[in-house]
């Protein structure tokens, strides 16, 4: 699986705005710091989501008899790879 990286510019007032609420330290490493754990929360919050309502599903499909997998990355393949799947924006494309 290939590695996304984004990267984000915060002007000036952004980042004042920011350390207002924040602790950062000169170097804004608490900013980096706050930002990696932003969005590593975000994406164990939608990894329970996703877990949730698609083991319901699996569970409650008479035409699916394999076993769900217990580890995340094979859990993530069959789901995304299931006809019936769509992402975000298909289901509010549609």
């Amino acid at each position: 699986m290939a590695n996304h990286t984004k990267t984000t510019t915060l002007t000036d007032l952004q980042q004042k705005i920011l350390a207002n609420d924040l602790y950062t330290e000169a170097d804004n490493s608490g900013l980096d710091t706050w930002i990696d754990g932003a969005v590593t929360g975000k994406i164990n919050s939608c990894w329970k989501r996703m877990q949730s309502e698609w083991t319901t599903k699996l569970m409650n499909d008479e035409s699916f008899t394999d076993s769900i997998p217990s580890n995340q990355a094979d859990f993530v393949a069959l789901v995304t790879a299931r006809s019936d799947y769509k992402t975000r924006k298909q289901r509010d494309d549609s």
